[in-house]
């Protein structure tokens, strides 16, 4: 029977579960293990995302699907068992980051465009066999108020991107996270909320207008956004309850209802702060799309110190990542400050 796109859509984003962002290149996973005095190999990268998946309550209660790297989703696990299996197991979806990054935009100083259109129909077909039922593609858009990015060739290049690439991955069997990630944390982020505001609102409604046009269709798409926070520079920051309430106006003026759910990245927040934004977000209630998480620091931060590259230290990785992750499912279902509460 043919695998519906709006199905497999809707169950990663079902009963308030979240995706695990673990696609980190082997650049950013070095830098993760450099922290904990680890050297990067094929065989420990390979034991620590096992580590993950084998989290039996993490990943049957609170994650609906997990994205990979391309290195990942054709390792096994110790005992021989494709790590896509565990996934699968589990009762998550294995999904694929397929973009090749985000390299400086010629013409455009400061900005970028994220590359890898070029073969992605023929990738696509070999994820699909390897069992991946959705992808990933980040663009980067950077704000500087300064010299007034982003610019308005950079943010079409970018969404005309992303929108290609979501017609491709539905050509091809695979659900679309389509995500414009507007930068806190870069090396000119002063900007306040509200400039945060006006930029994720164009970058939203022009990223709508390129998926109309690409016919891609938006039941069988995942939208992964920024939320509408200040830069981490700025000398005015912004109360929880002010992110939440910007947040919503901003996707209600510019989300489809037909997307089924929104999967927020942590983009550069505390693990706490972006669980607790995405709880108050969901109090608000009476929303058109489920409302979740697509975490990766957030989630795996705590696992992999409690780990420490260490087998005896196995359960203890798997227990700081559950409770990452029953934290972050309870603020998908706008739980979390009450169940804090009751704990107290």
């Amino acid at each position: 029977m043919t695998e519906r796109l709006a199905d497999i859509a809707a169950a990663m984003v079902a009963d308030g579960k979240g995706l695990l962002a673990a696609d980190e290149s082997t650049s950013t996973i070095k830098k993760r293990f450099d922290s904990i005095k680890l050297e990067s190999t094929f065989e420990a990268r390979r034991d620590y995302r096992e580590m993950l998946f084998t989290a039996e309550e993490a990943m049957t209660k609170y994650i609906s699907g997990v994205i990979l790297f391309d290195e990942t989703i054709r390792q096994s696990s110790r005992n021989g068992t494709p790590l896509v299996d565990l996934i699968r197991k589990a009762g998550s979806i294995p999904g694929i980051k397929v973009d090749a990054g985000a390299k400086a935009m010629a013409g455009f100083p400061g900005e970028s465009i994220t590359e890898g259109l070029d073969g992605l129909r023929g990738r696509l077909k070999e994820y699909h066999d390897l069992g991946a039922r959705f992808a990933k593609w980040r663009a980067v858009i950077d704000i500087d108020t300064t010299t007034g990015l982003p610019s308005y060739g950079a943010l079409r290049a970018n969404v005309q991107a992303l929108a290609r690439y979501a017609a491709l991955c539905q050509e091809n069997g695979i659900v679309p996270i389509v995500e414009p990630e507007v930068i806190m944390d870069g090396p000119n982020s002063t900007h306040d909320i509200h400039t945060c505001y006006a930029v994720t609102e164009k970058a939203l409604k022009f990223l709508y207008e390129e998926l109309f046009i690409a016919r891609v269709d938006l039941e069988g798409t995942i939208l992964k956004p920024n939320m509408v926070v200040p830069g981490q520079k700025s000398p005015v920051q912004a109360s929880p309850e002010q992110v939440a309430e910007l947040t919503v106006k901003l996707f209600k003026a510019t989300v489809p209802v037909a997307v089924p759910g929104i999967a927020f990245l942590s983009g550069g927040q505390s693990d706490e702060l972006a669980t607790e934004h995405l709880s108050l977000i969901n109090q608000i209630g009476d929303l058109p799309w489920k409302i979740t998480f697509s975490y990766g620091r957030a989630l795996q931060a705590a696992a992999i110190k409690a780990w420490g590259g260490k087998d005896e230290n196995w359960a203890a990785g798997q227990r700081a990542f559950t409770h990452r992750a029953k934290m972050n499912w309870l603020a998908g279902n706008g739980k979390w400050k009450a169940e804090l509460e009751k704990a107290a």
